[in-house]
């Protein structure tokens, strides 16, 4: 099994400045050696990160609807419509009823999928840890409340 560490992607010999001083390009970047090592860490799990993601989310009591989840993880809709059926068929996840709303539908997790997103979250976080392990945990913690005030602008 790969370790979250073999996702790491190696710098090009000579990266473009202009990419470099990119701070869209920075952030992408970043995103896609994150991605890839918690995708390796969460696949013992048979999970990646965006049906990790969908699940967490569940677990919680919110009781979030599709759409809810599609927000928040800034996905299309019918992207969450596929990951919550694959979790569904794994029986990790239950559609129920609104009971706000009886045309709609929220999703919760199982039994079987709370105790999942526990372990993988044990996983994730390992993952999590070793991409930014150049920081120091100052620069770590400044680095996720950035990171917070741009993935959340509202709050």
């Amino acid at each position: 099994m790969p370790k979250p560490t073999d996702a790491v992607v190696p710098a090009p010999a000579s990266p473009a400045p202009a990419l470099t001083d990119d701070l869209s390009f920075l952030l992408a970047r970043a995103n896609a050696i994150s991605l890839a090592a918690g995708n390796a860490a969460l696949a013992v799990h048979g999970l990646k990160a965006r049906s990790y993601s969908v699940l967490v989310l569940t677990t919680g009591d919110a009781r979030p609807s599709q759409r809810e989840i599609a927000e928040f993880l800034r996905l299309d809709p019918s992207q969450v419509v596929s990951l919550v059926d694959d979790l569904q068929s794994r029986g990790l996840v239950e559609r129920r009823t609104d009971p706000a709303d009886r045309r709609a539908n929220v999703v919760v997790a199982t039994d079987a999928g709370r105790r999942l997103a526990s372990v993988a979250r044990g996983s994730a976080r390992a993952a999590e840890e070793q991409v930014p392990r150049q920081l120091t945990p100052d620069q770590r913690q400044t680095l996720a409340a950035l990171l917070r005030v741009l993935a959340f602008p509202e709050t």
